[in-house]
């Protein structure tokens, strides 16, 4: 009877334990399809573009899904529902961009072979719909996401390369928005194409990103970075303001003594495939 009773105890107690576990953080509907391709296809940034490509009716769903919200629904949503929705369309439309295209094998001297950016005018020239509105992906990116005034929604872009952030194997959810792009925004030093301390030269070498949308980062920022910094022009205090908290002691101190060059290394337009086709 004894045994019983500890048993029942402790089935009750397990019971309490779950009933008290928060329920996961819903995905937006129209990005459900979105999110579990992602799951599928995505792996540390990496794509599976040869799969989707070969199984892409459930993709072009999702994409269909997000093309098809009319503005005047957008526009009713929270600001948070607003930008997770766009840095979804985003990266949901530099997917199609590429699988249209896929394999890519261009000829353009100045990208490699297979970068998106051998689809000709890829970001500035082809049109996509979404919110009611026909956009490239450069206006999308410096008009629409920008004009949120979030740095770090620019660093979850991933624009199909090995330079650029990292794809998530997730969308962006308007519950969850707030800790998704803080974690992107926390691997700016972990990502060497996007943030290299490197001081046997003497330099902060950093992504071209920062000057593509100097004034989304410098306006985001505030220029906040330590006093010592304060002779700096806008933009190398905002790029020091977002990766100050990231840095390693050895990293933090190199920098603090005020001593080193910013400068801006390639952008490696590779394409971000996993399946090296």
């Amino acid at each position: 009877m004894r045994v019983l009773s500890t048993v029942v105890a402790l089935a009750i107690a397990v019971a309490a334990l779950s009933a008290q576990d928060p329920p996961a953080p819903p995905v937006d509907p129209i990005h459900k399809p979105f999110d579990e391709i992602l799951d599928i296809y995505v792996r540390d940034g990496l794509v599976y573009y040869h799969a989707l490509e070969i199984e892409r009716a459930k993709f072009d769903r999702s994409v269909a899904a997000v093309s098809a919200v009319p503005a005047s629904e957008v526009t009713g949503w929270s600001r948070d529902r607003q930008l997770a929705y766009w840095i979804n369309a985003y990266n949901a439309f530099v997917l199609r961009t590429v699988i249209d295209h896929y394999p890519i094998r261009g000829k353009a001297a100045d990208y490699p072979a297979n970068s998106i950016r051998q689809v000709s005018g890829a970001f500035e020239r082809l049109t996509v719909r979404a919110g009611g509105r026909a956009l490239t992906l450069d206006s999308l990116e410096r008009d629409v996401i920008g004009g949120f005034g979030d740095a770090r929604a620019l660093l979850a872009l991933s624009r199909g390369a090995l330079g650029g952030p990292r794809l998530k194997s997730e969308a962006f959810t308007s519950h969850r928005l707030n800790a998704q792009l803080t974690t992107m925004a926390g691997e700016l030093v972990d990502h060497r194409e996007l943030v290299r301390v490197d001081t046997s030269n003497n330099t902060l070498s950093v992504s071209p990103i920062f000057s593509w949308r100097e004034d989304v980062f410098v306006k985001s920022t505030g220029g906040k970075a330590p006093e010592i910094n304060a002779s700096r022009s806008p933009l190398e205090r905002a790029v020091l303001t977002l990766i100050d908290p990231l840095l390693v002691r050895s990293e933090a101190d190199f920098l603090k003594h005020n001593q080193f060059r910013m400068v801006f290394h390639d952008f490696d337009w590779r394409l971000n495939d996993l399946t090296g086709r």
